[in-house]
């Protein structure tokens, strides 16, 4: 009978355990003060400019601007605009085992774009100020399922310094990155393509 009650009592917490709201959310010091140093503009635009491009793209002619849109405890909604185009938002997300980042693309109605939601994940602590992003199994494959296959080696990289927000992509042969200005704030823009203000 005690062996019972005992099984009783350890089902009955197991249940409470299971319909707990949340998980707690874990996450090592190098990754919680790369987030927060990202956080602690939540609400604010800046502009920035293409500071590398060793294959440059009229497309980046134009007003950049981030805007560090929506914040909760584990995930930071960042459009990236280039000029009238708000199709990209870029994702940070705290894992559990890391930190994600994700590239979700969308067309002018909201929809999603045939490549999207690609990026990668962290892989080591990093630093307080820098995070490496290598190309996740998702990303490789709907790379390759679209002909992309240059950029199944990628690699996402975020600066977060006090003065300036960093985006960069490497891969061989190709390197890409965009600083912002962090003591100028701009007016913020309408929210990006498939999102509502």
């Amino acid at each position: 009978m005690h062996i019972k009650n005992g099984l009783v009592g350890i089902s009955i917490m197991a249940s409470s355990m299971a319909f707990s709201k949340e998980a707690p959310l874990v996450s090592i010091p190098t990754h919680d003060a790369f987030f927060s140093s990202i956080a602690l503009h939540c609400g604010k635009a800046f502009e920035g400019k293409v500071v590398v491009d060793n294959q440059p793209s009229a497309a980046f002619d134009a007003k950049l601007i981030m805007f560090v849109r929506k914040c909760s405890q584990s995930e930071l909604q960042i459009p990236f605009y280039v000029g009238d185009n708000a199709s990209r938002t870029w994702i940070i997300t705290k894992t559990g085992s890391g930190l994600s980042l994700k590239h979700d693309h969308r067309h002018k109605d909201g929809t999603d774009d045939p490549v999207t939601m690609y990026g990668g994940h962290t892989l080591g602590a990093g630093f307080n100020q820098i995070q490496s992003f290598p190309i996740d199994q998702y990303s490789k494959e709907i790379f390759a399922e679209h002909g992309l296959a240059q950029s199944i080696t990628n690699t996402w990289q975020i600066y977060s310094y006090p003065d300036t927000f960093s985006y960069r992509l490497i891969r061989e042969g190709r390197e890409f990155r965009v600083d912002f200005d962090l003591t100028k704030p701009v007016s913020a823009p309408v929210a990006p393509w498939g999102y509502e203000d």
